[in-house]
């Protein structure tokens, strides 16, 4: 028996999806997405969407890798091995900055590639929206709105009415199997 996952509809223009966007989040949808062949400017704010972590996630990183940089050097010269070498001090700082700035930049690197697969809750294997033949056309001149069965206000019935109140066309229940 197939299982329903989803709703999606597609709207004619960037216009029109970033008001159906907004509307979806006015009605109080939550697990709803829209997608497009390109970014549109405001549709964050339209879907009522929070600023993303990803900022703080690279942060945190870039500031690890700095100071696992910093502590190394410091480690090294001053307990490990400390030796006068052409009469610096055991504590020379000035010689540590290449090696934490590229210990910070590679530690930032790493946490936008992870933070990015993990907030994306990449990789995903499959999604309910493969199951719909025409989703294809997102990536060259398409725009839907997608509804997510989970969602606390999803009825088959009344979200599709009202996906076709707002504007969507060719209006298609995704069903799969378990």
């Amino acid at each position: 028996m197939a299982k329903i996952h989803g709703i999606i509809a597609e709207f004619d223009n960037p216009s029109s999806l970033l008001k159906a966007g907004s509307a979806m989040h006015s009605k109080g949808f939550k697990h709803f997405d829209c997608h497009s062949p390109f970014p549109i400017h405001g549709m964050d704010d339209a879907m009522g969407l929070k600023r993303s972590p990803l900022g703080y996630i690279i942060a945190f990183f870039a500031i690890i890798g700095g100071l696992l940089g910093l502590g190394l050097q410091t480690w090294v010269h001053l307990i490990a091995y400390p030796h006068v070498i052409s009469g610096k001090p055991y504590f020379a700082w000035q010689a540590y900055i290449v090696i934490t700035f590229a210990l910070t930049i590679l530690f930032g690197a790493f946490g936008a590639v992870f933070g990015m697969l993990g907030l994306n809750k990449l990789p995903r294997y499959h999604h309910y929206l493969f199951y719909s033949d025409k989703f294809i056309k997102v990536s060259d001149d398409g725009f839907f709105v997608s509804v997510g069965a989970n969602d606390t206000l999803f009825n088959k019935i009344e979200t599709k009415d009202f996906l076709k109140s707002i504007g969507g066309k060719n209006i298609e229940v995704l069903e799969g199997d378990e």
